[in-house]
């Protein structure tokens, strides 16, 4: 049965909610099986791109990824992240997100920031456009990738800009790389479901990018746990392909017409 945003919402409590990433409909087709949210993240910059940040990441891009993804989804939550430069002020931000919600066919929208969206936050949901937030270190627009909260300053903002999404509507919110004790405060004071990345076990959810989480990236993150390892996986697979076809073992009767 498709899960529904207050399903999620019902969640708070009392189960945990689990989420990835996906870019391609293979993906999604796999993770629909286990997940309450699929994210189409800008993170596909890097990942896929191999963009320095996701700054870089177009809507075009983001759109043409989501219709993949929807294409294997038949019960989670999809949700699109809504590109650098797309939400710039509350009339461009309308403009994009009724266009990825057209052309995606996706339940959500995700945006970074606290109080500068606070206005833009309100105009999507009273235009019936579900909005995820996001808190904490935000890579459109945070110059270097240091977790928040271990000052007071960063603590009472991230806490007010919590307040203030849900305030403006928000189902949901991301808290990505912030303090253990920050993410306990944050989660137990908001009505919302938070879904961690790098935010303890506190929030109410969790959500990795789903290439760290099968080992695909060589790159160690300490808030990824490795489940796979996929890439020695793929190395040894492609490493007995190039063998069988070199000595003439592949492809054989099995394999011709």
């Amino acid at each position: 049965m498709k899960k529904k945003i207050t399903d999620l919402i019902k969640k708070k409590n009392k189960k945990k909610i689990v989420s990835l990433t996906a870019y391609s409909k293979n993906v999604a087709s796999i993770l629909d099986n286990h997940c309450d949210i699929i994210l189409v993240g800008d993170s596909l910059g890097s990942v896929l791109y191999n963009y320095k940040s996701t700054r870089e990441v177009s809507l075009h891009m983001m759109i043409e990824h989501s219709k993949s993804v929807r294409m294997g989804i038949k019960k989670a939550l999809m949700v699109v992240d809504m590109p650098h430069n797309t939400y710039r002020n509350s009339k461009e931000a309308l403009k994009n997100a009724k266009k990825i919600m057209l052309k995606t066919k996706c339940d959500a929208v995700k945006l970074e920031g606290g109080k500068k969206i606070y206005e833009t936050v309100k105009i999507l949901v009273k235009n019936k456009i579900p909005v995820m937030g996001h808190l904490g270190l935000l890579p459109q627009s945070d110059k270097t990738f240091k977790f928040k909260g271990k000052k007071k300053l960063d603590r009472d903002n991230i806490i007010k800009d919590a307040q203030l999404l849900e305030k403006a509507g928000v189902f949901s919110i991301v808290l990505e790389c912030i303090e253990t004790s920050l993410a306990k405060f944050v989660t137990q004071n908001l009505k919302v479901p938070t879904i961690g990345i790098g935010a303890s076990k506190f929030c109410d959810g969790q959500i990795l990018v789903f290439d760290d989480l099968i080992g695909l990236n060589p790159i160690n993150y300490r808030f990824v746990k490795k489940y796979a390892n996929i890439r020695n996986e793929i190395s040894k697979a492609v490493s007995n392909y190039s063998k069988d076809v070199r000595k003439i073992k592949f492809p054989n009767k099995n394999n011709s017409y």
